[in-house]
């Protein structure tokens, strides 16, 4: 063990071995999803023995990704590392930063920190789930720093579109790093204070080694509105449709919107109903902590809507992204055991589309105007992100000397390099990163200097990392082309075949119109069955896929078709 001593960088203390190489490594930089596109945020730091986690959130599935409920980081390179990972640090409380945390955790169980609310909803979610391990959560406060192996991280307040957000400094023996989070420069905000510009401009003055801001709005130019604005848009809304039933879909995890919707609701005398299991949850969380202020008859239980005129209510519910199972989509197609959509009623979409769920969205939208509801898409939201005045503000305060493009598809990371180029930074020094590389920053120089592994791990019911791309495939097929099974019972003892062929189709064709193809199918088997015996093959895979080859030829060659092929052979 090499003797520590303790080195100052500015107001920091920080202690190194006296190995020389060590002193001059750099911070390490080390995305493990969130860039490439929106969601699954988390990122590793890493100086000499020490590793932080800063967020760890889940995506949407893509389309393709039939019958997938979200997608994890793959965190193989933490788990590789486990006794070197000091903690997650947690930017905000929403799904795409703290989503994935109770699947991490059973393997890589370190502290958390954050904010009150974050930490809150975090202990929600871990509730839901069985941990192994209890989890040490540390609530963190504006200002206040957490010091851990080779890094003090440093809280800083930020606003967006979910309160307590927060921009973490992260001081290291190689200079300061500064990660916005998921940020906007709200000046009104309905909760809390604005922006801490003051400590963001003294850190500039120290010094700043490298930026890693928030590139979701950076194609925008201007400013993004204040999130009261808001207010005014649903004071409007429930003044002009004052005789009928409100619906209001969001984000369950957007506080600030809840708040604007109960004080437009209670200025017009109406209640307010709460549906959606994590829109209730995040709704009594919020409550109890006193961030959503709410007069004790506000709120009513769903099973009391009845005893209200429509003009009387107004229902909060999840489902702004067309989610097939959330409470909305399931209102719109008419399965939902206790609302029903009514004609006359009106819809609010408050919330922006999620890249991607554009196509769910608009199905959602059309069913409900074909029952004959209204629904008000624009101007019930605003974003929650900074556009391009706002991110020049914190570069002109950070006079950062490398930045490192976050959050967006690749082309919002180039266009946000091409800002902080035009705000003074070297091209050279705007590092454009993929999943899995690692930047190596020192005071002096910045490299890419190697590649770990990353990926996306697929939730599916309880099942985590048990559909890979081979099973999404066989999922793809079946959803194309549908499954034909060949059943057969078979003597045991002497291989003879004793029933069948039997022909089951699942999703290729309609049984009772199509007699004569599966009539056309056993008579192929049967052909089939007759070289097996002729040859006398007993191995029961070879069998199987000769059949599956001798169908499979037989429906290309008259139909065009490839549908999934599966021998049953039952032993008797």
């Amino acid at each position: 063990m090499s003797k520590k001593k303790s080195i100052e960088i500015g107001d920091d203390e920080f202690y190194l071995a006296d190995d020389a190489e060590e002193m001059s490594s750099g911070v390490k930089i080390i995305p493990l999803g969130g860039l490439e596109q929106i969601g699954m945020n988390i990122t590793a730091f890493e100086f000499g023995e020490s590793i932080i986690v800063v967020d760890c959130g889940i995506a949407f599935p893509e389309e393709e990704m039939l019958g997938v409920d979200l997608v994890i980081p793959d965190v193989t390179y933490l788990k590789d590392n486990i006794d070197r990972v000091k903690g997650f640090f947690i930017t905000h409380g929403h799904e795409d930063h703290i989503g994935a945390l109770p699947y991490v955790l059973k393997d890589v169980c370190v502290p958390v920190y954050g904010t009150c609310l974050t930490i809150a909803l975090i202990e929600n979610k871990l509730k839901e789930h069985e941990m192994p391990k209890k989890v040490r959560t540390k609530i963190v406060k504006y200002g206040q720093s957490v010091n851990v192996g080779d890094f003090r991280v440093e809280f800083i307040r930020t606003n967006h579109s979910i309160a307590d957000a927060a921009a973490l400094a992260i001081h290291t023996p190689a200079g300061i790093i500064l990660h916005t989070g998921d940020f906007k420069i709200d000046y009104t905000p309905v909760y809390g204070e604005t922006i801490d510009l003051c400590r963001l401009a003294e850190l500039g003055k120290k010094g700043v080694l490298a930026l890693m801001c928030d590139s979701t709005n950076v194609m925008r130019p201007g400013y993004t509105m204040s999130e009261r604005t808001v207010g005014k848009t649903f004071d409007t809304i429930f003044m002009e449709n004052s005789k009928k039933r409100i619906i209001v879909a969001t984000f369950s995890t957007n506080v600030d919107r809840v708040q604007q919707i109960i004080n437009s609701a209670e200025k017009y005398g109406r209640k307010v109903v709460i549906e959606g299991r994590s829109m209730v949850n995040v709704i009594t969380t919020a409550c109890e902590l006193g961030y959503i202020k709410v007069k004790e008859e506000t709120f009513i239980p769903v099973d009391m809507m009845k005893s209200y005129p429509d003009e009387q209510i107004v229902l909060i519910t999840t489902g702004s992204q067309g989610e097939a199972m959330a409470a909305l989509s399931r209102m719109a197609a008419n399965l939902h055991k206790r609302i029903t959509i009514k004609p006359g009623d009106v819809v609010i979409f408050s919330s922006s589309a999620i890249p991607g769920n554009e196509k769910n969205i608009f199905k959602v939208i059309n069913e409900l105007e074909m029952i004959g509801a209204k629904v008000i898409f624009q101007d019930a939201h605003v974003s929650g992100h900074a556009c391009q005045e706002e991110i020049k503000l914190i570069y002109s305060l950070v006079k950062p000397k490398y930045s490192v493009p976050i959050h967006g598809e690749y082309r919002f990371l180039v266009a946000h390099k091409e800002l902080a180029v035009k705000m003074g930074l070297e091209k050279d020094n705007v590092f454009i990163l993929s999943s899995g590389d690692v930047l190596e920053l020192t005071a002096d120089s910045a490299k890419l200097v190697d590649k770990v592994k990353y990926g996306a791990v697929m939730v599916d019911g309880l099942g985590v990392g048990d559909v890979g791309n081979i099973v999404l495939r066989d999922r793809q097929q079946l959803s194309e082309s549908g499954l034909i099974i060949v059943a057969l019972s078979i003597d045991g003892a002497s291989g003879e075949i004793l029933s069948g062929p039997e022909i089951i189709s699942k999703g290729f064709v309609y049984v009772k119109e199509a007699e004569e193809l599966l009539e056309e199918l056993e008579e192929q088997v049967n052909a089939t069955l007759e070289i097996i015996i002729e040859r006398q093959i007993c191995d029961w895979n070879k069998m199987k896929s000769l059949i599956r080859d001798s169908l499979a030829d037989y429906l290309w060659k008259r139909m065009k078709r490839r549908p999934v092929i599966m021998p049953v052979f039952m032993e008797v």
